[in-house]
């Protein structure tokens, strides 16, 4: 029998996973087209590695085996999946049709239930991917601007300018790569040396798990100012989970420009970009973007059906409400346990076990965790990502859960054996950061 949400003595079966996993070999560079989604971010022999179907905030692997997710697509499942408002949306324009030969109404329908919740949305394009988004945020800043060089803090996709940075970064040319300079979150010593009035566009997720200190984004915000730089937010994970207006509703920060996906149509692929009518007007003659899926008509229905589920439904309340309850009791869970080598991180809306060097390696601990966690039924690759689908009684099994998981990896670590107790191969390191950001020398 396949496993459910239960305290299995088992771990899941996944033969069918397996059987998939080597047909992919060969075939599909590193066997997946989201390296966060990839068999290198979970427990090799233990985790599923092929998902079929998801309902609320539950997903089966191609087993039949039931999870809890806390990853929710990598983020874009805010409302969760197979949402009843949303899939109708999407077949009710199904009917009518997909792509069409002229621009359709809900590129204007949907431009305007943004700029209802994004501040600063005076003007908005689309597109498919987080990465086009961002990549089409620096080129309009490039060309308003006139210059060339980007600061970068956080992780912003794929594209040239940014992908230079990273470690994975062959086939990008070397005059592309030494235009773009990173910086650590919170260094505003090291990001006030590398401004000056080259710099076109800083861009940086406004947060991703540590909190601004002592007025960060103000003074990113204002130096920006001072340079006639233009200040870019990259809004993938705070946008629509954050606040409705996401971190620049939720900061009182205003960026000139501000990027969003993942969670703005549940799942559909669309990405946006808003900001100040002056800059982005440089998309009109000067700037050339565009697509031809842009306008692509079964996301902009979900987008709408999504964004009329958050002006009709407290959905940021909920989500906030259950982060904090899954946060304090986890952190009850750490200190009653005396797991000091880990900590939580983050806003309610997405937390974070930071899991601190000790004897041991750190993915190992996480390795065992994430074992424990599958056993029992939650899929978890580091971060608890919440949905309006989650419960209550998510969260409370989820408690439960992890107080024993906590107790049998402090326990497994202070025996010496927990990568003994491993029963597949540990987590390998992920290639996208999540801190740590100036990864280059400057």
């Amino acid at each position: 029998m396949p496993n459910t949400v239960a305290f299995n003595a088992s771990l899941p079966e996944i033969g069918e996973s397996e059987r998939w996993f080597k047909r992919s070999m060969g075939l599909i560079p590193c066997n997946t087209q989201t390296l966060a989604k990839g068999y290198t971010q979970y427990v090799e022999g233990v985790a599923p590695k092929y998902l079929y179907r998801g309902k609320g905030a539950r997903v089966f692997d191609v087993d039949e085996n039931e999870y809890l997710d806390y990853n929710m697509g990598i983020g874009p499942i805010s409302l969760g999946y197979a949402y009843p408002a949303v899939d109708e949306a999407i077949k009710d324009q199904l009917q009518r049709g997909i792509t069409f030969s002229l621009v359709h109404p809900l590129e204007v329908e949907v431009a305007e239930l943004i700029q209802e919740f994004i501040p600063n949305a005076e003007s908005v394009r689309y597109s498919k991917t987080g990465a086009e988004a961002t990549s089409a945020a620096i080129r309009i800043a490039r060309a308003f601007t006139g210059r060339d060089r980007i600061l970068a803090c956080g992780y912003h996709g794929w594209h040239d300018w940014y992908a230079a940075t990273l470690a994975r970064n062959a086939g990008i040319p070397q005059e592309v790569a030494q235009l773009t300079q990173t910086f650590n979150y919170n260094d505003y010593a090291a990001f006030k040396a590398l401004m000056n009035y080259d710099v076109a566009a800083v861009i940086l997720e406004p947060v991703t798990f540590d909190e601004p200190d002592d007025g960060f984004l103000y003074k990113v915000q204002d130096l920006c100012h001072h340079y006639g730089t233009l200040l870019i937010f990259d809004e993938m994970w705070t946008g629509f989970r954050m606040a409705e207006g996401g971190a620049q509703e939720y900061f009182g920060v205003l960026a000139d420009l501000a990027t969003f996906s993942k969670a703005i149509a549940n799942g559909m692929p669309l990405s946006v970009i808003t900001g100040r009518h002056d800059v982005m007007q440089v998309l009109e003659d000067e700037v050339f973007f565009f697509n031809t899926f842009g306008g692509e008509a079964l996301s902009l229905a979900a987008a709408k059906a999504t964004l009329t589920e958050y002006q009709n439904n407290d959905v940021i309340g909920h989500i906030w409400e259950l982060g904090n309850r899954l946060r304090t009791g986890l952190q009850n869970i750490i200190k009653n346990n005396k797991a000091d080598f880990l900590r939580v991180k983050g806003y309610p809306y997405r937390l974070l076990i930071d899991i601190q060097p000790i004897e041991f390696d750190p993915l190992i601990i996480k390795s065992y965790i994430q074992q424990e966690l599958i056993r029992r039924g939650i899929l978890w690759s580091g971060t608890f990502t919440l949905s309006y689908s989650h419960t209550e009684a998510d969260i409370d099994y989820t408690l439960r859960v992890l107080d024993e998981v906590v107790f049998l990896t402090v326990d497994a670590v202070k025996q010496g054996d927990i990568t003994i107790k491993l029963a597949g191969k540990p987590i390998q390191p992920s290639l996208r950061p999540i801190s740590n950001f100036a990864r280059r020398e400057h």
